[in-house]
Order: C-alpha cells, then structure tokens, then sequence
C-alpha cells in the first residue's frame, strides 16, 4: 500500500468526519464517492467508514450524553436492529446504483422542500412526528441503508430536522445513535466477512485526520447560529441528495 494511497484516504476520512463533528451526520455520504475514485475495494472503504464513523461517534457521545433526546432514540434503535439485517441481504439483491439513484432523488426533495419554505414545518406535522411510530419507520429505514451502504445517518437527520431539534439536542441524539447502530452494524459487517488487512491499516493511519476533524468540527459547530444551523442541515441534506443521484448514474 502506497503511502499517496494512504495520505488520499486520510484526507477523505478527514473530510467525512468533518462534516459528522460538525453536522452530526453525512461523513458516508461524503467520503464514499471519494474512496470509490481511489484503488480501493468496495468492502474495504464500506467498513472502513463503518469504523471511523463508530469511532466519531464514541467519541462524541462522551461529551455530549446530556443533551440527548432519549424518547426518541428508544424507538430508531429498536427498529433500526429489525433494518440491519435485511440491508445486510439486500445489498446482495439490489443494485447499489438503484438504492443510490433513489435515495438521492428522496433527499433533493426533502432538502428543496424544506429550503424553499418560511418556516419550518407546521405545528400540525410537528404533533404527528412526535408518536413514536414515526421514530420506527426512520429507524428501520436508517439500519437498512446502514448495514449495506454506511447510510444510517440521512433517515435519522431528517426525522431530527422535521421535529426541530435544537442543534446540540441534534448532534448529542445523532451521535449516540450513531454509536449504538454503528456498533451493531459494525460487528454484522466484520461478520460478513468484509474486514481485511487493508482496511485496518487505512483506519489506524487515518487516526491522525480524524482526532483533528474532531476538533476542529466541534469548532465549528459551537459557533454556527442556532437559527441558521437547521438551514445549514437542509443544505447539506439536499446536497448529498445531488451527490448521490449523480453517483448512481456514474
């Protein structure tokens, strides 16, 4: 393994758990598509996100446990254990491309949605999303893209910018569900067979790139606006929305 090779992964690790530390969520979303321009098996740059986004996690939730919305994270949890293991087949099944194009299409529309409005979101739709059948159905959603694409994240910052949570409510819950499906996840890849040599060598050489991402993410995001930080979350959301539909027409 070359060292460009592994300077290339650092950076793109770096980047992703940038976005997480800052945002509380889409490090896959923005490190996959880089590590799929690099010399790298598919299993590989999956797990190895899987780990470093367990590790952001872990790390997260030791600092910000007080801030977490417990009623909520109950139910996406719980449902997102039923959602690991059928991602786990689905990604046998369905072409990835598929998957990609569609949840792609979803988050443009959600984030344009969103973006577009004065305010947020009715009282009404508000009440709806507070019954924890809602935490259910984003849940089971987030462990089926979790386990097979390392998306666990785009379900559950919906589910948290549709009920309005605060931005240190967000990344707290956000982060602590991240640790808890990230680990289940984590195992049933390491399971699966798609740990290797590689990617444990990629992971510990990336460790520098992450502690500072975490650094300086936490920065950052003490000093966006509590008004503009949910502006800033559709953004990225629609974003990653164009990102990943051009990825699946690639």
């Amino acid at each position: 393994m070359s060292i460009p090779l592994i300077l290339a992964v650092a950076f793109v690790v770096f980047l992703g758990a940038l976005t997480r530390t800052t945002f509380g969520f889409g490090e896959a979303v923005v490190s996959m598509p880089l590590l799929t321009l690099l010399p790298i098996h598919l299993h590989t740059s999956v797990s190895l996100m899987g780990l470093v986004g367990l590790t952001v996690a872990s790390l997260a939730v030791a600092t910000g446990w007080r801030h977490m919305e417990r009623k909520a994270l109950i139910p996406l949890v719980f449902a997102a254990l039923v959602g690991i293991p059928i991602g786990l087949v689905m990604v046998t099944i369905v072409p990835t491309k598929i998957m990609t194009g569609l949840l792609g299409i979803a988050l443009m529309a959600y984030g344009t949605y969103s973006l577009t409005r004065h305010f947020l979101i009715s009282t009404e739709t508000k009440d709806r999303l507070h019954h924890p059948l809602w935490g259910v159905l984003f849940g089971f959603a987030s462990g089926v893209f979790g386990s097979a694409y390392n998306f666990n994240g785009v379900p559950v910052a919906v589910y948290g910018s549709i009920r309005g949570w605060h931005p240190n409510n967000f990344r707290s819950t956000m982060q602590a569900y991240f640790f808890i499906s990230g680990t289940l996840i984590v195992a049933g890849q390491g399971m699966s067979g798609m740990w290797d040599i590689h990617m444990f060598t990629l992971y510990l050489c990336s460790l520098p790139a992450m502690v500072t991402a975490i650094i300086v993410g936490t920065i950052l995001h003490r000093k966006i606006p509590t008004v503009k930080f949910q502006r800033y979350v559709f953004l990225l959301i629609a974003t990653l929305g164009v990102v990943l539909f051009v990825k699946s027409t690639i």
